[in-house]
């Protein structure tokens, strides 16, 4: 039966606008499906001689037993491929997957098209092998800090408060890893950074809650507040003072007993340093806590219906100062890694807009913790993907390959993700009665 409402003479038919809806984004998502499998076809397909065959590296060193490099037939992979993407298109314009089962279809789509793609790749370096456990020990490398950012953001726009700050608090994150971590170590340089990036959260939180500055624009100044200021201190004494206040050790890597020397998943998840696994156990209690516990419910309220939480006795005010300053802390760590966690030395701008594309990531990944790392991950190889054909097929224009990730970053929140709903009171300051 169709729901009406009426506002003043006008009348919306409430059930008729959601199918129309519905029927839009099942026929736009397998649009988007039949048109990456066409390209797999076209593009890909017919650029590889027949009989040319591709190779894939799978194989790591001081794992139990090695895996078999796969050596394909590339034309016939790659159009059969674009083939499976093709059909999954047409089920879904058809018939539609049900909601359960679209995000599976979707990742299946996106690992044929990948496939194939390094099938190309193969086929254009003459034979070259790809190495594919490289290409993905490389993404996981790329997208801690993106993914850490993210879980700064979950934390502070699932309490209400927008945070276009990430990338300030990661690049005070940094700055505070590489002082620190060169004069007391690089352990407690993490611990300076998730200092200063919950300090920058503490400006966030302040300025936002206490004073009800716009929050957008209080963003960009705090971003533009922490490369003045980080810039300024590096020029002032670190510039200058190199061996004693900008030479951090950088943290080693740590094999994990037993799961470092399983093959393929050995060398990817469990052969990092510690940055990375603070990055995994975060992924882990921000997602339990946010959804399995009180503070989490609690969190939730605060963001969706501040009103309604404060009736019930949550103090939003509090809630909010709290979250904002541990995301600032995520966001710190996050910035660490780009200093004591891969190069050492600090340098002017060195988390280069990564924190906008964690931004990104959150938006994409409808504000939860899980689609948050899933869009990080998806940049994080966008970007591992331009390293690697810079080297593997040089005739690739460098700036093309140096758009990748951000063309990931717009495709993705303005296309894949469709219509997105934040947290209801997410900006939206709350005045006690």
């Amino acid at each position: 039966m169709t729901t009406l409402a009426s506002t003043e003479g006008v009348v919306v038919e409430h059930d008729v606008v959601d199918t129309t809806r519905t029927v839009a984004r099942r026929l736009g998502t397998g649009g988007v499906f039949i048109a990456l499998g066409i390209v797999t076809i076209w593009a890909l397909g017919t650029a590889v001689r027949a009989g040319h065959k591709t190779a894939l590296k799978f194989d790591a060193p001081n794992t139990y037993f090695s895996v078999h490099n796969i050596d394909l037939p590339g034309r016939a992979v790659i159009i059969a491929l674009g083939v499976i993407v093709v059909l999954l298109g047409l089920w879904q314009a058809l018939r539609g997957f049900s909601k359960g089962t679209l995000p599976i279809a979707t990742a299946v789509v996106g690992l044929a098209f990948m496939l194939a793609f390094l099938c190309w790749v193969s086929a254009r370096a003459q034979g070259t092998q790809v190495d594919v456990l490289g290409l993905m020990q490389n993404s996981i490398g790329l997208a801690v800090p993106l993914i850490l950012g993210a879980l700064a953001g979950v934390m502070c726009e699932r309490s209400g408060v927008i945070n276009v700050a990430i990338e300030g608090q990661m690049l005070a994150g940094a700055w505070a890893a590489a002082l620190f971590g060169t004069v007391l170590g690089s352990v407690l340089g993490l611990v300076s950074a998730a200092v200063a990036g919950g300090l920058m959260g503490l400006l966030l939180a302040v300025f936002a809650i206490r004073y009800l500055v716009n929050q957008v624009v209080l963003g960009v100044v705090l971003n533009v507040f922490a490369l003045g200021l980080t810039g300024f201190f590096y020029d002032a004494f670190m510039q200058s003072n190199t061996a004693s206040l900008n030479t951090p050790k950088v943290l080693g890597e740590i094999d994990l007993p037993v799961l470092s020397h399983l093959p393929v998943i050995g060398p990817l998840l469990f052969q990092a340093n510690l940055v990375v696994y603070l990055a995994y156990v975060l992924i882990i209690v921000v997602d339990v806590a946010l959804f399995r516990t009180r503070w989490g419910l609690r969190t939730r309220a605060v963001g969706e219906h501040p009103k309604a939480a404060d009736t019930v006795g949550i103090n939003v005010l509090a809630m909010r100062y709290r979250n904002v300053v541990i995301g600032g802390a995520i966001a710190g760590l996050g910035g660490a890694y780009f200093t004591v966690g891969s190069v050492g030395g600090f340098s002017k701008n060195i988390t280069s807009g990564n924190g906008f594309i964690a931004l990104a990531a959150l938006i994409f990944g409808r504000w939860s913790p899980r689609g948050a790392v899933a869009a990080a991950l998806l940049f994080g190889f966008a970007q591992a993907l331009q390293v690697m054909l810079s080297i593997t097929v040089p005739s690739i224009p460098s700036n093309f390959l140096q758009m990748l990730p951000y063309v990931a970053t717009i495709v993705a929140v303005a296309g894949l993700v469709g219509r997105v709903r934040a947290p209801a009171a997410d900006g939206e300051p709350y005045v006690k009665d």
